[in-house]
């Protein structure tokens, strides 16, 4: 006999309900705590106004992956196999475009996952790593506020950074 899963509802900002394992939803301690500060699920759902429809999917998703893959293994080299698929899946899971990626990190955050937090920062740390300045700031929408003779300052006195 197999036991039921706990199922809760989640919304998002456009108010469309998620369906999601409890268990795989606790590991957003946002709605972790939110759950314990007494805001029950209800047929409404929990209120996720910071995370869209398209981006809470995925997170969803990598919840679920996650819950259903850190179930114990018999065995060191069971173990040793299934994190290795683990790592494998995480890393196709952050081969998306960077809109995306970002938007998943926002909604990380939001959330609290501290493992997705870390993972797609990662990254979106790796893929702007060998960006010159003014295309990291054309990516993430910064306004280059320095005057040019304050820039030049600053690449005089950090000049290893910009080797």
């Amino acid at each position: 006999m197999t036991e039921e899963k706990k199922m809760i509802l989640v919304r998002s900002t456009e108010g469309k309900l998620f369906e999601v394992a409890q268990e795989a939803a606790l590991q957003c301690e946002t709605i972790k705590n939110m759950i314990e500060d007494g805001c029950t699920p209800s047929e409404k759902g929990i209120p996720l106004p910071n995370v869209s429809s398209k981006t809470l999917s995925k997170v969803i998703k990598y919840l679920i992956h996650h819950m259903e893959n850190r179930k114990g293994n018999d065995g060191e080299e069971e173990e040793k196999k299934a994190v290795t698929e683990l790592q494998k899946w995480d890393e196709e899971f952050v081969n998306v475009d960077m809109e995306t990626l970002v938007d998943i990190a926002l909604a990380a955050n939001y959330l609290n996952v501290k493992n997705l937090l870390d993972m797609t920062s990662m990254a979106i740390a790796n893929h702007i790593k060998d960006l010159r300045p003014e295309e990291v700031r054309e990516i993430f929408a910064i306004e280059n506020d320095f005057s040019p003779e304050e820039e030049a300052n600053v690449r005089e006195q950090n000049k290893w950074a910009f080797e």
